[in-house]
């Protein structure tokens, strides 16, 4: 039996276009919402190993509306793919 691989597009080596400068933005902005919830989780487990759990309440909240609007920006990505494939 013969695996055959099918031939992978060479990607463009020049900068940018309008179209990809929408992809780009949309992983830097899910990347930096990621790097807020991780800092809030991280502000979440300080606040519990201290007894404060309103305030870990609070910091986990932070997280999680960072992380949705995180995964906004994926799905947007993920649209973009879909219609440019």
């Amino acid at each position: 039996m013969t695996n055959v691989i099918a031939p992978i597009k060479k990607e463009q080596a020049s900068g940018p276009t309008a179209e990809n400068q929408k992809g780009i933005e949309n992983h830097k902005k899910a990347a930096k919402h990621h790097e807020e919830a991780a800092k809030h989780h991280h502000e979440a487990a300080k606040h519990h190993e201290a007894g404060n759990h309103a305030k870990a309440s609070e910091s986990t909240i932070k997280a999680y509306g960072n992380h949705c609007l995180a995964n906004e920006c994926q799905i947007e990505d993920v649209k973009h793919h879909a219609m440019n494939s």
